[in-house]
């Protein structure tokens, strides 16, 4: 559709609203440029609004900068080391100092320095603005302060006016010092300066004293690489000194031979050949070394000055300041007189030790062993010195952790066992079985150490150690009981164990409280702030189990004891492989490494043993040492004092535990005493179950058959059995019960007569003239009593010749009981056989006009027996009875074979019903038939 207008005062009009449209579109972009330009003209202004207000603030702070005193230029003022009670100890900056006036600087010792510490140096005028700009952008990426530009002007300027410190204020005063420095005096007076004033170690000032010290040399004698290295001192003066630290002097030295290369001050190959001198070769034997002014705490000093460093007040020593430090002249005292006590070190002059002393509540250091012979800056056994921490690592990465993460309780279950997996062994190298955990910690026992670091995890175990300021990085399974590849000073094992003995709180070990400006009034708090590296109930609970280290018989560290204080603590000792020692042929029981860390509440003491290098190895006889420094020390710096006993917080509770429950159960009245240990826990993690003793599991067992009795019926010719039988009391007991019974004839063979439930039996067709043996054992599937047993002897009948009635007489019947014992004789138309259950009367005869007696021995088995003609006489003895049978008026005697032995039931014998038979009650049958005659002569 066409919307074109018709008219043309229409068509005029659209055209005049299409031009102002198009008008309005046009005039944006000039809008855009305006603001663009209104923005740079705003950063302008503030900019210059910044410089006006920076060269303000610089304007002030120039004004209240100190004046300069050609005097602070030259020579630095002296510091002082006090006590913490204000008592003078050392003062630095007071010994024979070097000064070398500018032209007798060696030019290539001044190139070396000027290539590092100021290259631009002739071309500045006391700022460097290249060097300026680039610290800037570090400074920006790494924030104010990361990197400096000073030139060696306002390095002078800083050493003789300014604190130690990274303001503002000090940098804008420093530069306009620095200004006012380069106008006053010249880049060789101003070069002279820095050279003779500038710290090169310790107490020792100026390059010139430096070559003293360090070579014995004068300045014009040092060699290209000696230079070098005293130019690259001054960066970091106690942490480059070569006496101390060679390796890291001899990095230094190298950087400093690179940029004198890079900046063209030696050609490549005087570099390369400065680099392949070994920075120790020229340096003044240890033996021939200065000694301090006041050697009796140089060891405590040195650590101090070490201190200084760290913080970065390495140059404040020459600005007259008070340095409070840590100290406690007596326990420093007493420290040193047991490192030179040598019986405390065998015959083994060389041997080393380093002992560093801190009060456990704040942490500060208050005495340093440096060694053995101690002189200034030697290398510092208790600093300086790091090797493996052997067993003393335990409380740290095993069961302290394990305390913290997993609130395991001191009676914690733990098998001493050969373990797959754990290539370490015991020192006893025997395993124990399940023990606990204190147990395993103050007898040392490593596997379980292993196990414990297996549970806790190498993470916990990390954050653990370094909570208590241990520089670990990496850990593995060898670290668990201080064999891996973490290294440390007794000043950090002391640390650590102190934070045990202040309820968990660790504060960095440090020789110094603050430093005390020129002023009086300006402090530098140097005191680290505590923290929190545990729950107080590890730390006790830790503490508990490190007291049975020294107080248990077989503890550790029982040979370190103090009686009447109550003190805690561990050993260590690290090994050799097995290929090392062989290879160096070191005897066995020989270590590298002895450790002992202990404390009380008012003190930690950590000790450490050895020789300076690892590969020289302990004696067996000389591994107590530290225990013994430890004693000696702790006794005597105790003395005087009462160290408090460490108390259980609320946050521990105790109980009375099974030894090598699993789960852990708690003991009850029925636990055996053996295995009733009283044990620590963190209050809330007891166990809910007590221990309640195994019923043993229940025997049934079968009684014999008792009462078992055996009679003779003559008329029928039978015998008569029965038994009683109690069944098992038992509500397991569900069974039926059987007798199985057996029978013996004259000693042969055993038959069954019988299985059945009954208690009694008839035996039939009995022939007189043997002997029956039966048995009878009860049944109840597969259980199966002892037998009961009895014995019955049936005697023939004999036919008596008829006699004359006139010669006869009414029959007699002789009894012979234990009480008799004669040789009587009775007369007797017939025979009569007496029963004895005793087996006494061994022997009765009767016949017819004989004389019959002898009463046989029934213990002995003997009996003698004299009848008469045509006398018979039949004899049946007890238990040991025996036979004896006479005729025709002969005298005999037999040693009877019928030894009868109780049975295990209750036996009784019937009385015979005639007259022609006898019975006894025996287990075993007799061999001897009643119508045998044996002959044999008296006994």
């Amino acid at each position: 559709m066409d919307n074109t207008p018709n008219s043309r005062t229409a068509r005029r009009q659209q055209a005049e609203a299409e031009q102002k449209s198009s008008r309005k579109h046009k005039k944006t972009p000039k809008k855009k440029k305006g603001l663009v330009k209104t923005t740079f003209k705003a950063i302008v202004i503030i900019g210059l609004l910044f410089l006006i207000a920076g060269g303000g603030l610089f304007a002030y702070y120039a004004s209240t900068a100190p004046k300069l005193d050609e005097n602070l230029l030259k020579d630095p003022l002296s510091s002082t080391f006090v006590t913490p009670d204000g008592k003078p100890i050392f003062q630095s900056g007071i010994e024979k100092r070097e000064f070398v006036p500018y032209d007798e600087i060696p030019k290539e010792l001044e190139a070396a320095i000027l290539a590092t510490e100021d290259v631009r140096f002739y071309k500045h005028h006391g700022i460097d603005f290249w060097r300026l700009g680039g610290a800037v952008l570090a400074n920006f990426k790494s924030g104010f302060g990361s990197q400096g530009a000073s030139t060696l002007t306002q390095q002078v300027i800083k050493n003789s006016f300014l604190k130690n410190e990274k303001t503002l204020k000090r940098k804008a005063q420093e530069a306009w010092l620095a200004f006012k420095l380069e106008h006053n005096y010249s880049k060789e007076e101003i070069f002279e300066m820095y050279f003779n004033k500038v710290l090169m170690s310790g107490n020792k000032y100026g390059f010139g004293t430096g070559a003293d010290y360090f070579f014995e040399k004068k300045l014009k004698d040092l060699t290209l690489p000696e230079m070098a290295m005293l130019a690259g001192m001054p960066q970091s003066p106690n942490a480059y000194n070569p006496f101390k630290h060679p390796e890291r002097a001899q990095k230094r030295r190298d950087i400093v031979l690179r940029l004198m290369n890079q900046h063209g001050k030696i050609t490549r190959e005087e570099m390369d050949g400065a680099k392949a001198t070994q920075v120790t070769a020229s340096l003044v034997p240890e033996d021939k070394r200065q000694n301090g002014i006041d050697t009796k705490y140089q060891a405590f000093i040195d650590a101090v000055m070490d201190d200084l460093q760290k913080a970065g007040y390495k140059d404040i020593l020459s600005e007259g300041v008070t340095v409070q430090t840590t100290l406690k002249p007596d326990v420093q005292l007493a420290v040193e007189k047991a490192l030179a006590d040598d019986s405390n070190f065998g015959d083994d002059e060389s041997i080393q030790a380093g002992m560093t002393i801190l009060d456990t509540k704040t942490g500060e250091i208050v005495a340093v062993g440096g060694g053995r012979n101690y002189k200034l800056y030697n290398h510092n056994y208790a600093s300086d010195q790091k090797r493996q921490p052997g067993s003393s690592i335990k409380p740290i990465l095993d069961y302290g952790p394990a305390i913290e993460y997993l609130n395991w309780s001191t009676g914690q279950t733990l098998v001493d066992e050969k373990t797959k997996g754990i290539k370490a062994n015991n020192v006893d190298d025997r395993y124990k079985g399940p023990i606990t955990m204190r147990q395993s910690l103050y007898e040392s026992r490593n596997v379980p150490a292993i196990k414990t670091f297996g549970e806790v995890g190498t993470e916990n175990a990390l954050s653990f150690a370094q909570s208590l300021g241990l520089p670990i990085k990496k850990l593995d399974q060898s670290d668990a009981i201080g064999g891996g590849a973490n290294d440390f000073s007794t000043q950090q094992m002391a640390g650590a164990f102190a934070a045990f003995g202040n309820e968990g709180i660790y504060t960095t070990p440090h020789t110094i409280k603050k430093i005390i400006l020129r002023d009086g009034k300006t402090e530098i708090n140097l005191t680290p702030d505590p923290v929190s590296a545990m729950k107080d109930s590890t730390a006790y609970m830790i503490t508990d189990m490190l007291r049975d280290v020294l107080k248990e018989t077989n503890g550790s560290g029982h040979s370190a004891n103090i009686k009447g204080l109550d003190i805690a603590g561990k050993t260590g000792t690290t090994n050799y492989d097995a290929k090392f020692k062989q290879q160096n042929n070191i005897k066995s029981g020989s270590v590298p490494d002895v450790w002992f860390t202990g404390y009380s509440t008012d003190f930690t003491i950590s000790v450490w043993g050895g020789h300076e290098k690892r590969s020289d190895p302990i004696a067996e006889e000389q591994r107590n040492m530290p225990k013994n420094l430890f004693r000696q020390v702790m006794s005597e710096v105790s003395s005087a004092q009462s160290p408090k006993e460490f108390k259980r917080p609320n946050s521990v509770e105790e109980a009375t535990i099974v030894v090598g429950s699993q789960p852990l159960q708690l003991a009850s009245n029925a636990t055996p005493s053996n295995l009733k240990r009283d044990e620590l826990f963190v209050r809330g993690t007891l166990p809910e179950s007590t221990y309640v003793p195994e019923e043993p599991e229940e025997v049934i067992e079968l009684e014999a058959p008792s009462d078992f009795r055996a009679e003779y019926n003559a008329d029928n010719q039978e015998i008569d059995l029965s038994w009683n039988h109690n069944e098992p009391d038992s509500d397991d007991f569900d069974g039926d019960v059987t007798f199985a019974l057996s029978v013996s004839i004259d000693g042969g063979g055993s038959q069954v007569l019988n299985e059945s439930n009954d208690d009694s039996y008839t035996y039939g067709n009995v022939e007189p003239g043997h002997t029956y043996s039966f048995n009878v054992i009860a049944k109840a599937g597969s259980l199966v009593s002892s037998p009961a047993s009895t014995t019955l002897m049936i005697q023939a009948t004999e036919e008596v010749p008829e006699e004359n009635p006139e010669d006869q007489e009414e029959p007699d019947q002789n009894i012979e009981d234990d009480s008799q014992n004669d040789d009587s004789d009775s007369e007797s138309d017939g025979s009569n056989g007496t029963n004895n259950n005793n087996g006494n009367n061994g022997n009765n005869g009767n016949g017819s006009n004989s004389n019959n007696g002898n009463n046989g021995n029934g213990n002995n088995g003997n009996g003698n027996n004299n009848n008469g003609n045509d006398g018979n006489n039949g004899n049946n003895s007890g238990n040991n009875g025996t036979n004896g049978n006479g005729s025709d008026g002969t005298n005999s005697g037999n040693n009877g074979d019928t030894n009868g032995e109780g049975s295990s039931g209750d036996v009784s014998t019937a009385p015979p019903k005639k007259p022609d038979s006898n019975t006894a009650s025996s287990q075993k049958p007799a061999g001897t038939k009643p119508n045998d005659t044996t002959t044999s002569e008296d006994n």
